[in-house]
């Protein structure tokens, strides 16, 4: 709410040069846009493993093959990391109070046990 213009063109030529992204513009919130759509996403994934519907394995390939994405839910989160993933998920639920942002007990436990995905060698998948 209180960052200047300059400021901000400033980022934005940082993350379009440096970076080489593309940047867009949302309101300060947490979560911003992409974590708001993502981390639900991600989530209901992680749910679906919890209870038993469907392992990780078939929930990403289903993701990829059928949604054309590039990786799935689970496999991202891993990339993410476990830890990043869940924190984010407190962050927007402690703000919203919506049950979609709520975390369930699985990436806790897995936390807690040090399996945070990629960068720890270790979470829905394992990584040499």
């Amino acid at each position: 709410m209180l960052t200047s213009e300059d400021v901000r063109d400033r980022a934005e030529h940082f993350v379009a040069t440096v970076l080489g992204k593309e940047p867009i513009h949302s309101p300060d919130r947490a979560g911003f846009l992409v974590n708001a759509l993502l981390i639900p996403y991600v989530l209901a994934a992680i749910r679906m493993v919890e209870s038993g519907l469907a392992t990780s394995t078939v929930i990403d390939q289903g993701m990829t093959s059928g949604c054309s994405h590039p990786m799935g839910p689970l496999r991202l989160a891993d990339l993410i990391g476990l830890d990043v993933t869940a924190a984010i998920a407190d962050a927007l639920y402690d703000e919203f109070k919506e049950p979609l942002y709520a975390p369930p007990p699985l990436p806790q436990r897995m936390v807690e046990g040090g399996l945070l995905g990629r960068k720890r060698g270790r979470g829905f998948y394992a990584y040499p």
